[in-house]
């Protein structure tokens, strides 16, 4: 039953393997609680669940997710005959917290960006995906599937495959452009092995480059910069997407830059962008 429902959710709701893998889990969890009969599912005992996991201290965003999967899981068992009703339906939903994501303002995004360079590879590599990243607001596992011919040098735009599947074309800047020239000229070819492929960012190894890898660089070249708040390749995606709001760009634009699904997900940098005024008003104004 499980093996099944992990493939629908692989194979029909076309979902990441990391939101498959957790899905499964709490699935598992679920039919601990009910010692592996499904007989017993109602609604009381999806409340009594939920209810256990609470008082366990869970966090809001796990308890908001094992919501989602337990109503997803009822309704997949519900159609395939399993269960005579879904009782996920009478199962509200948990909302997640959304604490305001921390951001670099423009000095501290300049400093990060603006190291010096000895031509080395590494340096020619790090210096450009984190060009990249600023300037697209990519996520990093986005940043890592990009090939070299997802790169339009004309339009100075990347071709980026998101979640979902879903394509989008996303622009960048010179600056951006510059990097990635020097790291696809000089930088890049002495890395490029026999199993390397297209893959635009290598590791030393000559291999695709990983997440992890990533985080690295990021998180290294912040600690460089006075002030600036330790965060990981997501906080130079929200990074971008401030200073786009901050620039005049309209909210509309900007999802479609970030591959939001929902707009209710870009609103969330509108609240950033009202923080840093008003805190650059207390700062400034003499009756505020």
């Amino acid at each position: 039953m499980v093996a099944e429902f992990g493939r629908y959710l692989r194979f029909e709701r076309d979902l990441s393997p990391h939101t498959v893998r957790a899905y499964l889990g709490d699935v598992n969890a679920l039919l601990d609680h009910l010692d592996g009969r499904l007989e017993g599912l109602d609604i009381a005992t999806l409340r009594e669940w939920l209810a256990e996991q609470h008082g366990a201290g869970k966090a809001r965003a796990t308890l908001a997710r094992r919501t989602a999967c337990a109503r997803t899981f009822t309704a997949y068992c519900h159609r395939r005959g399993w269960l005579p009703v879904d009782p996920g339906l009478l199962l509200g939903s948990a909302k997640a917290p959304r604490p305001l994501p921390a951001v670099l303002d423009q000095r501290q995004a300049e400093a990060v960006l603006e190291v010096g360079s000895t031509g080395e590879p590494k340096e020619l590599r790090d210096q450009a995906l984190l060009e990249l990243l600023y300037a697209t607001g990519v996520r990093v596992s986005e940043l890592c599937a990009l090939d070299v011919d997802d790169v339009d040098r004309e339009r100075h735009i990347v071709r980026v495959l998101g979640k979902g599947r879903k394509e989008r074309s996303v622009p960048f800047g010179l600056p951006a452009l510059r990097a990635l020239d020097r790291w696809c000229i000089h930088g890049r070819p002495l890395w490029v092995k026999a199993g390397s492929g297209p893959a635009l960012f290598l590791g030393v190894r000559g291999g695709r480059i990983d997440a992890g890898t990533v985080r690295r660089v990021v998180h290294a070249r912040l600690a460089q910069v006075e002030g600036a708040p330790d965060m990981g390749p997501h906080g130079l995606r929200h990074t971008a997407a401030t200073h786009l709001l901050e620039g005049g760009a309209d909210l509309r634009s900007v999802q479609e830059v970030l591959g939001h699904a929902s707009l209710n997900t870009t609103q969330i940098y509108t609240h950033v962008s009202i923080e840093r005024l008003r805190a650059a008003y207390r700062q400034a104004h003499p009756r505020a």
